[in-house]
């Protein structure tokens, strides 16, 4: 009785599956059937009345028209599958002769255009670029560039100070002495680090509590002024144009020993009236000298063997120059109009 009742199992459950024309309807059949509570668990609730000499055979039964629709369903579903991929093929197939989405290209910002320019001169030339923390320990920040507590030159910049020993860093001088003290062979240096630095300062056109600096030093044997001047010379021809000239006047940073302003000529040709230089035919870009030696000292380098020089670029001034900004705070306000112009300067 119970083998005729699962061979006209097998045969329903064959029809049923010969029918089906998609994978989700033979899902709900397979469900009918073998789930916990499908059609052949109740035949094995069944086993349970049946006597025990014969409950071998009865299992044996059962579960062999398990597998017999447990094998059959998943052949089927194969097909089935095969036949709805490629379906869905044939619907999804792309046209790769149709012109394509015109997706618009993200902006650069101008200014991580001139850092990445200024960083593209000195890479070749062998420099390593070096990161640091923005937040800075006032050793790094003022003792180890030669401006210990109370020294005047602190009052050149107001710094923002979250205890007594830590500051958001003043300027990027602070890596040269993380990057001399980490050498610990003090062999030469080269090395050109970028980075946001803050200074207590009241925003206006021409100045910004938070702005971009870019320092480089290089630490060596026999390195002279004129190195420095040739570097600087290099800088604003390939930043400014082959055109453009310089000039170093006599300046004074704590960490640098001679040091100077450096000019870049005008484009204007010494037109009066002139917005940028006021006339002048020069405009101040950055500063710049040769390492202190007390420096060089603190650091670990025998000033007697070693010398260097340290450059510090205005990002923010530079870029204003370049592009032609009259106000600083155009770079910070975030207005896409001004970033979408620089697109084409990928």
């Amino acid at each position: 009785m119970l083998k005729e009742k699962l061979e006209t199992l097998k045969q329903e459950v064959q029809q049923k599956v010969d029918k089906v024309t998609s994978s989700l309807e033979l899902s709900d059949i397979r469900n009918e059937y073998l789930s916990k509570k499908g059609v052949m668990s109740s035949f094995m609730m069944e086993l349970k009345n049946v006597a025990n000499d014969q409950k071998p055979i009865m299992g044996q039964m059962i579960n062999e028209t398990k597998n017999f629709i447990s094998n059959l369903i998943d052949s089927r579903m194969k097909e089935l599958q095969d036949i709805e991929l490629e379906n869905k093929l044939k619907e999804e197939k792309i046209d790769i002769t149709l012109s394509g989405y015109n997706f618009k290209s993200a902006s650069k910002h101008p200014m991580n255009i001139v850092v990445d320019d200024i960083i593209n001169i000195f890479v070749p030339l062998g420099y390593s670029v070096v990161e640091g923390p923005e937040v800075e320990t006032d050793k790094y920040n003022f003792e180890y560039l030669n401006i210990p507590k109370n020294h005047p030159a602190r009052a050149m910049q107001d710094t923002f100070y979250i205890t007594e020993n830590l500051l958001l860093r003043t300027q990027t001088s602070g890596l040269q002495a993380r990057a001399m003290q980490a050498n610990t062979l003090k062999t030469p240096l080269k090395i050109i680090c970028p980075g946001k630095v803050y200074r207590r300062d009241d925003d206006d056109a021409t100045h910004s509590h938070q702005f971009m600096q870019i320092e480089t030093l290089v630490v060596g044997e026999h390195v002279t002024l004129a190195d420095l001047k040739g570097t600087l010379d290099l800088v604003a021809k390939k930043m400014f144009g082959e055109k453009r000239e310089i000039r170093l006047r006599s300046s004074y940073f704590p960490f640098t020993e001679p040091s100077v302003e450096v000019d870049v000529s005008c484009s204007c040709n010494n037109n009066k009236t002139c917005p940028v230089c006021k006339g002048t035919g020069w405009i101040e870009i950055l500063g710049a000298g040769m390492v202190h030696p007390n420096v060089l000292k603190m650091s670990g380098y025998d000033p007697n063997i070693y010398s260097g020089f340290a450059i510090g670029f205005g990002v923010d001034r530079i870029t204003m120059l370049k592009y032609g900004f009259d106000d600083i705070r155009n770079l910070y306000n975030n207005d896409l109009r001004v970033i979408s112009q620089f697109v084409k300067e990928r």
